[in-house]
């Protein structure tokens, strides 16, 4: 049984059941997920991915559904008796689900498991307690859980798989309908509502500023198959075009001068393609006093946090301001040397998450803990 929360929980749950087919072609999945884990063949009990919440307050109104889903999960693993459960990030509903299931006498494997050295420290006890193997998608993870105490092998991060069948720069060009020659900038607002009615209406007014500046830049949108497109031209209407592209963020990505990115997996995947970007994020008030509480590191973006010094510039809450994202997009769009040094940095970041074949590897140790049971 897989179980993801979240439009990149599922794509990396769908990269895990296809190592899983590839090693045992015979074996049953099933679980929580998204479209990306159904087409890898995983029979879907719930699907939650569209209502995946941004922080601790705006989680709020969707604790009725998550715990009917809870409930029917826990159902699900005591009657069917997974010979293993994969649980991927989503750590507030997951570690609680990790305790039903462990009680029960399955095994646990978190893959993607709670960012620990970030934030939440605490959770390490829970996690001793309830996960049988963690599976780590960097590799200063591992020795972090091995001293607490908690067994856990690094697999490499699941990007590097999911970018295998990325587009070149002039394939994505072609399929966007571009031209070598246009400064192009890529959107990616988020994969979750919150995120996407907070942070678009941002990019939008940025952009209309960087196209007055470069009259012939195109704009293009990465759409998260979560993410309403109806939801997002309304928030688009009266501003410079911009191109939606559904399920289309590694062209957009491949395709784009500089991208403008919302903190998440998103600043990860583009850092390893070598696309300059400026991070934004915006979220309520309460959400941000209580990360100042919690928060353990300086940065937000994940390209920031694996090569461990500040190379993209992160815009959020009282930062994230239109002059704010307008002056860093224009800068990597109009300086070379600012353009050059992200992606100088961005080589480095690709020794940091391991090497393609993540999938596999995880699916074996998958396996190997199904049979120790």
């Amino acid at each position: 049984m897989i179980v993801a929360g979240e439009a990149s929980g599922d794509l990396h749950g769908a990269t895990l059941a296809r190592g899983l087919r590839a090693v045992a072609p015979a074996c049953t999945l099933y679980g929580m997920g998204g479209r990306h884990m159904a087409d890898a063949g995983v029979d879907l009990i719930e699907d939650v991915t569209a209502a995946a919440a941004v922080g601790g307050t705006e989680a709020l109104g969707k604790l009725p559904r998550l715990y009917r889903v809870f409930r029917t999960l826990v159902a699900t693993a005591t009657t069917r008796r997974p010979d293993a459960v994969v649980l991927i990030d989503f750590p507030e509903f997951n570690l609680r689900l990790a305790r039903k299931v462990r009680d029960a006498g399955v095994p646990v494997v978190y893959f993607i498991p709670p960012q620990i050295w970030a934030w939440r420290g605490g959770r390490i006890d829970a996690i001793r307690r309830r996960v049988s193997l963690v599976l780590a998608a960097f590799p200063f993870e591992a020795p972090i859980y091995r001293r607490a105490g908690v067994p856990c092998e690094f697999v490499g991060h699941p990007v590097l798989d999911a970018l295998a069948a990325a587009p070149s720069r002039g394939d994505a060009r072609r399929q966007l309908g571009l031209d070598d020659a246009t400064p192009v900038v890529g959107l990616l607002p988020g994969s979750r509502r919150e995120e996407v009615d907070r942070i678009l209406p941002l990019m939008r007014a940025s952009i209309e500023r960087v196209v007055a500046v470069i009259p012939g830049a195109r704009f293009a949108l990465g759409l998260a198959s979560t993410i309403d497109r109806v939801v997002v031209a309304r928030a688009l209407a009266g501003g410079p075009p911009v191109d939606l592209v559904p399920g289309g963020a590694h062209a957009v990505m491949r395709a784009a001068d500089a991208l403008i990115v919302a903190s998440g997996t998103a600043t990860l995947e583009a850092a390893v393609l070598g696309t300059p970007m400026v991070v934004v994020y915006r979220f309520s008030r309460l959400s941000e006093a209580m990360g100042r509480w919690l928060v353990r590191i300086p940065w937000i973006s994940l390209a920031n946090i694996v090569l461990g010094r500040a190379v993209v510039p992160e815009l959020y809450q009282s930062t994230a301001t239109v002059d704010n994202v307008t002056s860093e997009t224009l800068r990597l769009l109009q300086d070379a040397d600012a353009h050059r040094a992200q992606r100088d940095a961005f080589a480095d970041l690709g020794r940091e998450l391991g090497e393609p074949g993540v999938g596999e590897r995880a699916a074996r140790w998958v396996l190997a803990a199904a049979a120790r049971r």
